[in-house]
């Protein structure tokens, strides 16, 4: 599994927000990367526990020639299942069943219910749309015959917010 499969995994319990899950793995990779970079140890219950290691300087040997080389000294990150994940991937322990999103199971009622009642509103839209033709032409009007009485409506408002 890569890391956009499991942004897809992860989407599913986000109620299908993929930005939403990839958000997510986003912030939680990128704060263990920064706390290992720093020296910490990241310990997460149960799946396991993130640490630096550092690696001394050696001798290696080059596989396609036999020749001795010296690597430096560096740091590497080391990952230490927990308990938990260990007993799960050899099979002692059985993971539950996901549960299943409720807010899916309602969604095909909630578009079934807004396909019907498109009809009605696209009907009461239009004629809503006819009423307010004219009440929207005066108040174009109005607006162009008295722009001085809305600059002190407005100034009051604040004054009264204030006190």
């Amino acid at each position: 599994m890569n890391k956009s499969q499991l942004i897809d995994a992860l989407a599913d319990r986000f109620e299908g927000s993929r930005k939403d899950a990839a958000h997510a793995l986003d912030a939680v990779l990128d704060t263990i990367t920064r706390q290992v970079a720093k020296g910490e140890k990241v310990a997460i219950t149960g799946f396991g526990s993130f640490e630096k290691a550092v690696r001394n300087a050696r001798w290696v040997r080059n596989p396609q020639t036999g020749e001795r080389v010296k690597t430096k000294k560096k740091a590497v990150p080391k990952f230490s299942a927990g308990a938990d994940l260990k007993n799960v991937v050899s099979g002692a322990k059985k993971l539950a069943p996901l549960p299943k999103p409720a807010k899916k199971a309602a969604a095909p009622a909630k578009k079934a219910a807004a396909a019907a009642a498109a009809p009605a509103k696209k009907a009461a839209s239009a004629a809503a749309k006819k009423a307010s033709a004219p009440a929207k032409k005066a108040a174009a009007t109005a607006k162009k015959a008295a722009p001085a009485k809305k600059a002190p409506a407005a100034k009051k408002a604040p004054a009264a917010k204030k006190a």
